[in-house]
């Protein structure tokens, strides 16, 4: 997935599937989080208690149907990271062909919900491993 330097594959669940037999439009959303939280574990070493990211955007262009049996990809990248937030997007991929694309902003709240400036570590951590 050129562009997006962190990759990860999940799985199509039974329980993902509408009455028209392909993944409902909804779990688009989770499988976006689910690839975040790899993402922030792998990359930033963070663990779900330590995540410190709400969710405050979300943005999905739907290409085509994903059916289960597909090996779906998800690849991210850190697209603009602002004081307080960060802004992520998405390739979503279904047997190789693309299924969706997306956007989020997440912003770095502290342990009393407040926004907070991103931690400069963090910050430096994905500059790293993206090459920016």
């Amino acid at each position: 997935m050129e562009g997006y330097p962190y990759v990860t594959q999940l799985d199509v669940r039974f329980r993902d599937l509408d009455t028209m037999g392909h993944v409902n439009n909804a779990v688009y959303a989770t499988y976006l989080e689910q690839a975040r939280v790899a993402y922030y574990d792998d990359v930033l070493d963070l663990g779900i208690d330590e995540l410190g990211f709400v969710l405050a955007h979300l943005e999905a262009d739907y290409e085509r149907p994903i059916h289960h049996g597909e090996e779906v990809r998800v690849g991210l990248r850190t697209a603009d990271m602002g004081e307080r937030s960060m802004r992520t997007g998405y390739r979503i991929e279904a047997d190789g062909t693309l299924a969706a694309t997306a956007e989020t902003v997440q912003v770095a709240v502290d342990e009393d919900g407040n926004p907070r400036a991103v931690p400069e570590d963090w910050r430096s951590t994905v500059e790293r491993f993206e090459g920016q």
